[in-house]
């Protein structure tokens, strides 16, 4: 595809993601990328980076489109984007705005004349600008500014600095079938250089974006993509061999791998989830892993399931269904679709299924409550009001001796974010059982 016929696509990209605002951007892309198989594995790439940067700018874009009198289109936020800013990915060397959308085939169609007005008005601009309300300029939510200020206190800016940067690309190592120095040599014999990640003592990390799913190491079961403050998760649910583990909300059973895994595949874990596509999903990947020692079930309203097997587990893990702040660097479409009605049903769920999860757990079992969120009222605040109505749960004394970093835990809870750890935004709690 040529430079224009690539922004051309991306602004029919961007039309459907608008055209469809509560779908994440992520699953749009995939429909729109399928509909169109022509368009190769190159020109994909060039048309999501322009994408993705338009989603990651998208307050600080309309703020100078309005400013400039113009309404903040797909097509006016992209005019935008190059001239304020123009990296490679973004704009080829020695392309123009008018020279992109030239309204030759398969191009956009010239600019108007108020377009190229916005254009010359932007260029050389800085994409920040003294002006811009501090919620603009940090690209979330007005409401949502003072409880992202109560989360990080003075360092709010930078925190969100790093939430709005390139995600990295994480891998757990398979230790059920190789270690992590034959994963990395495999890998780099298909020509991926991949080092070991700092916190996790399973983990690789990939630098950029790396084809890792067509490698060996990825086909053969060795390695797992998941990002390294999962990994810390399933660190933190210290699952041995010979327990039973429960992973509550196991969605396609990410960290049921990881838990299988420090088990050695002895004992038994069941992989809980309220989507059957989402536990269909999970058994290529459970054979893939070698994993033999763990079951799937549906949960459906009404199911007994739960009070038969009540205090019958020495692990369970809540990896609970939250806003999803924390993962802003991969999915910065979310920031524009949250609202405060998402947060309080959200809170409301995280406290039902933390009553129903801690009646599973035995006398002296521990129960780990985990999100990826970075907002108190899903994490401290979720666990202080549950130990509040759960007199016979505690934080626990001592975290997993399983390799994390000494004084990654404080008073049984990890808090991660991209900014100090260099992961995903994560929480997890570390619970024990006492009576």
């Amino acid at each position: 595809m040529t430079p224009s016929a690539r922004l051309a696509a991306a602004i029919d990209l961007l039309t459907a993601i608008e055209d469809t605002p509560r779908r994440p951007a992520d699953a749009v892309a995939n429909a729109f990328f399928r509909e169109r198989r022509y368009i190769g594995g190159g020109d994909r790439r060039a048309i999501s980076a322009r994408v993705w940067a338009v989603l990651r700018h998208w307050r600080r874009l309309a703020w100078w489109i309005e400013r400039g009198g113009a309404a903040p289109t797909p097509r006016a936020r992209l005019i935008a984007l190059l001239s304020l800013a123009q990296p490679s990915e973004i704009q080829p060397p020695g392309e123009t705005v008018q020279d992109l959308f030239s309204g030759d085939r398969y191009a956009p169609p010239p600019l108007t004349a108020g377009e190229r007005a916005l254009a010359a008005a932007l260029r050389g601009q800085a994409m920040a600008h003294p002006d811009m309300p501090r919620a603009v300029a940090l690209e979330v939510p007005d409401w949502l500014l003072p409880r992202l200020e109560a989360a990080f206190g003075p360092d709010v800016e930078v925190e969100i600095a790093a939430l709005a940067g390139e995600a990295t690309l994480d891998l757990r190592v398979n230790l059920l079938k190789t270690t992590r120095a034959e994963a990395a040599r495999l890998l780099a014999a298909d020509g991926i250089e991949a080092r070991q990640t700092d916190l996790s003592p399973w983990g690789l990390r990939v630098p950029g974006r790396q084809p890792v799913t067509a490698t060996a190491a990825f086909k053969a079961g060795l390695v797992e993509i998941q990002d390294e403050g999962s990994q810390i998760v399933v660190a933190a649910a210290d699952a041995r061999p010979g327990m039973r583990v429960l992973d509550y909300c196991a969605g396609a059973a990410g960290k049921t791998l990881g838990m299988a895994m420090t088990m050695q595949n002895r004992g038994h874990i069941v992989a809980c989830d309220v989507s059957e596509a989402r536990l269909e999903g999970a058994v290529r990947r459970l054979r893939r892993a070698g994993v033999h020692n763990a079951e799937r079930h549906l949960l459906i309203p009404g199911d007994r399931w739960a009070r038969r097997r009540a205090g019958s587990f020495d692990r369970v893990l809540v990896d609970a269904p939250c806003t999803g702040t924390g993962t802003w660097r991969r999915n910065p479409d979310a920031r524009l679709r949250l609202t405060e009605q998402d947060v309080a049903e959200l809170t409301r769920k995280q406290a039902e299924i933390l009553a129903v999860a801690a009646s599973l757990v035995r006398p002296g079992g521990r129960l780990v409550y985990a999100t990826c969120s970075i907002l108190p009222e899903e994490n401290q605040d979720r666990i202080d009001a549950f130990l509040r109505a759960t007199p016979h749960f505690r934080r626990a004394d001592s975290t997993p001796d399983c390799g994390l970093p000494p004084g990654l835990a404080r008073d049984g809870m990890i808090a991660l974010s991209p900014l100090r750890h260099g992961t995903d935004g994560f929480f997890a709690a570390i619970l024990e059982r006492t009576a």
